[in-house]
């Protein structure tokens, strides 16, 4: 059973697959085989032992549903995940399996490597609307509309001006999203009370090794100290706020009475089961339910924050659905403004009509001068 009918129209598939139940076990058993191949390296135990480990890690087949069965029952995946690589090997090996580590720091290092792989889809959808609306922009620099401020006609300004303020939002939150992954997507290995005793007094070498071999930056234990965590989601939800603000825009813009700007046609999309005569504008609709979601998601994380000493009961075990669902919220509200941005419409007669209506004039101020300082400071 699957709830793509739930999920699929407000993300995409490739992060869907990023947090999907083989990704996630296949993660979980990487940890665990870099975790035996550190601790060779650094002579905590034996190379014989080490490969026994991996080698039951690539070959132990685990069903899903019924690991997500028995992970209900436990507490954690990490648990009957560990069970059925102990099953699989004899001896030392048996004993040497998770030596050192707790469940925290598979649950927390799988989410890592997670985080690594949505965020690069996510920033490319965001690059791709940052990058198109800074040809609008200055495409339409000079272009005299109706300002509105409170919802009512205002002054005038350079149509292009509110597309380059669409576009800096966009990549200031995914410049901030890039820069709060690199500094806290980290390893997790502190064992049992973030002491790391059991390790030989190898622990940030092991830890070192495993990082480097599963895509994350090194740290010292992290378990109580969510901050991390926090400044990754809000991060996400900031962005997918950035990308709702173009969206609210746009949707206005696009209703029958102005008609200034409109998402492009794509056959299947938009219509109504009821209304043959409608243009709906769905990217739009995707990205401003996205960003209705988010703020409760991120408002989660920071609940959660103050966690209990060495390690807390019932916070961190959140974040990790938290997390994953603002992560496909964003992917889906950014791959939607991406098409939308690639795509958008403008109507010229319209945005004119619309002035002319107003009776404002046409006097946009340094409209045009400022449009060029917002794209010329991105592309700097």
């Amino acid at each position: 059973m699957t709830d793509l009918l739930r999920t699929r129209p407000a993300t995409t598939p490739a992060v869907l697959a990023v947090f999907d139940d083989d990704a996630t076990i296949a993660h979980a058993l990487a940890f665990e085989g870099a975790l035996a191949r550190a601790q060779a390296t650094e002579g905590v135990i034996s190379d014989e032992l080490a490969h026994a480990i991996v080698d039951a890690c690539i070959t132990t087949a685990i069903n899903s549903a019924e690991l997500a069965e028995e992970s209900a029952l436990a507490g954690t995946l990490a648990i009957p995940l560990v069970v059925r690589l102990r099953a699989a090997l004899s001896g030392d090996a048996r004993k040497a399996v998770h030596k050192g580590a707790t469940s925290q720091d598979v649950a927390d290092t799988v989410l890592m490597m997670q985080t690594r792989a949505a965020t690069e889809l996510v920033l490319t959808d965001l690059d791709r609307i940052v990058d198109a609306l800074g040809l609008l922009a200055l495409r339409h620099a000079e272009t005299p509309a109706v300002g509105r401020t409170l919802l009512q006609d205002a002054l005038p300004v350079a149509f292009g001006l509110r597309i380059a303020h669409w576009m800096v939002g966009i990549a200031d939150a995914a410049q901030r999203l890039r820069r709060d992954v690199e500094d806290h997507a980290r390893i997790q290995l502190g064992g049992a009370a973030g002491t790391r005793a059991g390790l030989d007094g190898a622990g940030p070498a092991i830890a070192s090794h495993m990082a480097k071999e599963l895509g994350l930056a090194v740290s010292e234990p992290w378990h109580a100290r969510r901050m991390g965590i926090a400044a990754i989601g809000t991060s996400l939800a900031m962005a997918i706020g950035g990308v709702g603000k173009m969206a609210r825009d746009i949707a206005l813009l696009s209703q029958n009475p102005v008609g200034e700007a409109r998402e492009a046609a794509v056959a299947g999309r938009g219509g109504s089961s009821a209304m043959s005569h409608k243009r709906n504008p769905t990217g739009c609709q995707i990205a401003l339910s996205a960003a209705l979601r988010a703020p409760g998601l991120a408002a989660t994380l920071l609940v959660g924050l103050p966690q209990e000493e060495e390690r807390g009961l019932g916070g961190w075990q959140a974040e990790g659905p938290v997390l994953a669902d603002l992560f496909l919220l964003a992917a889906g509200a950014a791959e939607a403004m991406a098409s939308v941005a690639e795509g958008l419409e403008i109507d010229d007669d319209a945005i004119a009509r619309n002035l002319r209506d107003a009776n404002i004039g046409t006097d946009i101020g340094e409209s045009a001068t400022i449009v060029a300082a917002l794209v010329s400071n991105l592309q700097g």
